[in-house]
């Protein structure tokens, strides 16, 4: 069933017609990259499908595998245009190049303030570092914790208020995944990507490490190249992409990445599995792209540990073969509580502040933005996305 999401606000006269931001997840690419396989939509141009229906809209290209601080940091910057700057305090403490050479941008959205807000849609991480970027311009940095000195960046050095309308999550890992304790500490979901960059090429992609210092080098073939970035020291730390979606990383974040009253809040939760029948377990559907279905029959069957020693119950399980379900529908595991967290009902009047979650039947991590689907799957993520985006015009203006 395709959950066509319009409102209705009966006090409402006009719509808003601010722009649309897309974010990809971990691994993800631009719209530079990858040939013309699309991130949003695959074999489809989902952006262009946003675009015919008279949506404006930006497609970012972020760091694939970086922490969502300096994925945030990318975005603002992507769309307001400058130099990246990460912040002083957070280079030295993580010892990365504060203002990479290779990081400034021209600018999508000068425009972009407090009267021109936007929607940010994100798939996987991508909605994590949504959450990021709000938390970022909402709040004041200093370049040294000890002193009352301000970072210097256009971001981290002031308040920057009712900039972002709303913030909508794909099958995003809130609370983490049990993928990254289970299979592997480093890359959790580099296979897939492998598989499919081996298929359409890799020519022009590259892991936007130079914070790091990490570049690809002229000519080098990929195998090298990812190897390289594999064993790089960034893994040995906090601020890398492992660390934020696993269990513990995730909850680091949402201690302080708490729902703000000035953003609408949506997440779609995709689940690819049954339980098994007379057990607790969770088997993946037939339609499961192939590539994860192996993931997910992981998931479906073995417990995910907090440090501490908690461990994951049941209800973690169903998964959409990368990322547990029930990790999508918002942030529920920060020390300070969960966000609140509400189905959404199509004729309820929204309110900023609270997630309004969607569950999608059959849909798995890859296919739900029309990757490695029939037709058919694909068209239903391409209705899902279009619709969603309409509803986002009703919301009110700032």
């Amino acid at each position: 069933m395709i959950f066509r999401m319009f409102l209705t606000f009966g006090l409402l006269s006009a719509q808003n017609n601010y722009p649309i931001v897309l974010i990809h997840g971990f691994m993800g690419w631009g719209s530079d990259e990858m040939g013309e396989y699309n991130y949003w939509g695959g074999r489809k141009d989902f952006v262009k499908s946003l675009e015919e229906q008279g949506h404006l809209v930006f497609e970012l290209s972020l760091g694939p595998v970086s922490s969502n601080w300096e994925r945030a940091v990318e975005a603002y910057y992507q769309l307001k245009g400058g130099q990246v700057d990460y912040g002083r305090s957070h280079a030295e403490k993580y010892k990365v190049i504060q203002k990479p050479i290779g990081k400034s941008y021209g600018g999508l959205y000068k425009n972009w303030d407090q009267k021109h807000p936007i929607h940010i849609i994100g798939h996987s991480m991508g909605g994590q570092t949504a959450r990021m970027l709000q938390f970022l311009l909402t709040n004041e940095f200093y370049s040294d914790e000890s002193s009352d000195i301000k970072e210097k960046s256009l971001l981290l050095g002031s308040q920057q208020n009712n900039m972002i309308k709303s913030i909508t999550s794909i099958s995003t890992p809130h609370n983490g995944t049990t993928l990254t304790e289970i299979v592997t500490k480093t890359i959790p979901f580099v296979q897939y990507f492998v598989g499919v960059a081996g298929v359409i090429g890799t020519e022009f992609y590259d892991f936007d490490l130079d914070q790091w210092g990490f570049l690809r080098n002229d000519n080098e073939p990929w195998l090298n190249y990812i190897n390289r970035m594999r064993n790089h020291k960034a893994w040995e730390t906090k601020n890398i992409s492992s660390w934020e979606l696993g269990l513990d990383g995730s909850k680091e974040l949402n201690a302080f990445l708490q729902a703000s009253p000035e953003v609408f809040y949506f997440s779609f939760v995709t689940s690819t599995t049954n339980k098994k029948e007379g057990s607790l377990f969770h088997d993946p559907v037939d339609e499961t792209s192939i590539l994860i279905k192996t993931r997910s029959k992981i998931i479906g069957s073995r417990a995910g540990y907090w440090e501490g020693g908690q461990k994951t119950d049941s209800s973690w399980f169903e998964n959409d073969g990368i990322v547990n379900s029930i990790s999508m529908y918002g942030p529920s595991t920060g020390v300070n509580g969960s966000d609140p967290i509400v189905q959404y009902e199509e004729t309820e009047l929204l309110i900023p502040g609270q997630w309004y979650w969607t569950k999608i039947l059959e849909m798995d991590h890859w296919s739900v933005i029309g990757h490695l689907g029939n037709k058919n799957r694909v068209s239903k993520a391409e209705e899902l996305l279009i619709n969603h985006a309409e509803m986002l015009k009703s919301l009110p203006m700032n």
